[in-house]
């Protein structure tokens, strides 16, 4: 094939200007300390947080990477590496936040001991939070949030940080028990009160804090008394009205209880004279 047309010759002139733009842009666009820096892993780092405050993710990305790839002995670095996992969760994306998750992790192998583990250990959690489904869906993501929110608390017990991780670990803990509660109150609509019993009860019974479970309380209670297991169903209004000073169900249940305990009395045998 033969170039010598000036047609060819200049679009191999074009090719070449454009792969020269190109490279010119790609190196110019990773941004660097100016010359003469004192301290150029710092002058990094501070442009990194200051891009990643103004949640320009791709900046502070590339200020981050410089220290963490340059200065690998920068007292910075481990800030650095974690900043870098912080952008990309701010991306928020499904894959950014996988690239998130593997550098906190990888910042919690190299720095282990260090002042920020706990953040690490929290971020982790809180990537899997960010990407928790709804009640009716598929509830791995809120499992995984779970289990690093329990190591957290675990390994991190004196923590700043910790009512943060406990609310979220109790959000986590709610969306589970959600899609118990869903079917057991299913169940109780559809009139099958054996089936809504044994999930209102399992419900209760390995989450004790779920934050709404005066609504479990009131259709266990319900669902019992439907069976004609009046004397199970008092407890459970009892617990309602103990539990929760604010209710819908509030009045329901206390109508509930003094019903029951006036049937209890009318079948308790007289005093004896």
């Amino acid at each position: 094939m033969s170039w010598s047309s000036p047609a060819r010759s200049l679009r191999f002139l074009a090719l070449v200007l454009v792969v020269g733009l190109a490279s010119a842009c790609a190196s110019g666009s990773r941004r660097g300390a100016p010359p003469g820096t004192s301290e150029p892993d710092k002058f990094l780092f501070d442009k990194g947080t200051e891009a990643l405050n103004q949640k320009k993710w791709l900046t502070a990305r590339e200020y981050f990477k410089q220290v963490v790839e340059t200065y690998t002995s920068s007292p910075f670095r481990p800030d650095a590496k974690l900043g870098l996992a912080d952008t990309y969760l701010g991306e928020g994306t499904s894959e950014s936040i996988v690239l998130a998750i593997n550098e906190y992790r990888e910042f919690l192998s190299y720095y282990p001991t260090n002042h920020r583990a706990d953040y690490a250990q929290y971020k982790i959690g809180l990537c899997h939070a960010h990407q928790m489904r709804a009640a009716q869906r598929d509830q791995t993501e809120t499992r995984d949030a779970i289990k690093e929110f329990e190591t957290f608390v675990e390994r991190y017990p004196n923590s700043t940080l910790m009512p943060d991780v406990k609310a979220k670990l109790r959000e986590a803990k709610d969306r589970l028990s959600e899609a118990d509660y869903d079917v057991g109150y299913f169940y109780f609509r559809n009139r099958w009160y054996p089936g809504a019993v044994e999930r209102l009860q399992t419900l209760v019974k390995d989450d004790p804090g779920y934050s709404h479970r005066d609504a479990a309380y009131f259709y266990l209670g319900e669902s019992l008394i439907k069976l004609k297991r009046d004397a199970e169903a008092l407890p459970y209004y009892e617990k309602l009205v103990k539990e929760f000073e604010q209710s819908e169900y509030l009045p329901d249940a206390q109508k509930r209880i003094t019903e029951l305990k006036a049937q209890q009395a009318s079948k308790s045998p007289p005093p004896d004279r």
